[in-house]
């Protein structure tokens, strides 16, 4: 049994106070607690580090944004979903390439928010259709401005297993399952996932995940 500590942050109360009530009843997740504002859920993060933040972007004080962005440089290892009524693929796009572990709209259903928070814990990402679209436009938008990514830097190109094991990594597969499917350690395919960020310049699986979109691994 999980013993997850989540944290939400959202300046309206009603939503927040719901949202929390919601997540509480998830049985991995042991420790709850509620930010007001962006500046809010930095001091928390402070004084304790959680697993997942559940981030809205419109807050007083600091916005939920550049709260991303902070917590993402100082605590690399905290997922942050971004809760927003805005859908737009190149909202969405430019959210993913702060760092952003998940997007999910505020009217998302109840099993969503879990597989989410389950998903960026465990397997580091949640992609959604959401996601997916946005990874495609941006790409698509990109090439048509014939504008070069200083995100993907590489130093070697990817082995065939390399390839392999992205792949896998892109359809959220966890190191363990990855493992039993290819007939490998679990410790090979950490070290496998180490090289592939190390070639790429990929931070997180985030960036790994947009490489294999504008690289045309996946199509």
């Amino acid at each position: 049994m999980a013993n997850w500590t989540v944290y939400i942050a959202d300046d309206q109360t009603l939503f927040r106070k719901g949202m929390a009530r919601l997540v509480k009843s998830f049985p991995k997740v042991k420790v709850v607690k509620e930010a007001a504002n962006g500046q809010e859920v930095l001091d928390l993060v402070a004084e304790e580090e959680p697993q997942a933040i559940l981030m809205d972007l419109e807050m007083p004080k600091v916005d939920g944004i550049e709260a991303t962005e902070k917590i993402l440089a100082k605590y690399p290892d905290v997922k942050i979903i971004i809760l927003s009524m805005h859908d737009t693929q190149q909202h969405i796009y430019y959210l993913m390439e702060l760092g952003a572990h998940a997007f999910l709209l505020k009217n998302a259903e109840p099993e969503e928010v879990k597989e989410a928070i389950e998903s960026v814990i465990t397997k580091d990402f949640y992609q959604n259709e959401l996601v997916v679209e946005a990874l495609r436009k941006g790409t698509m938008d990109l090439r048509k401005k014939k504008m070069q990514r200083p995100l993907f830097n590489n130093t070697a190109p990817l082995s065939d297993r390399e390839k392999e094991v992205l792949l896998l990594v892109c359809r959220e597969y966890t190191m363990k399952e990855i493992g039993a499917k290819l007939a490998l350690s679990e410790k090979t395919i950490q070290n496998h996932r180490a090289r592939i960020m190390e070639k790429i310049g990929a931070k997180n699986t985030v960036g790994m995940v947009k490489y294999a979109y504008e690289t045309d691994l996946i199509k």
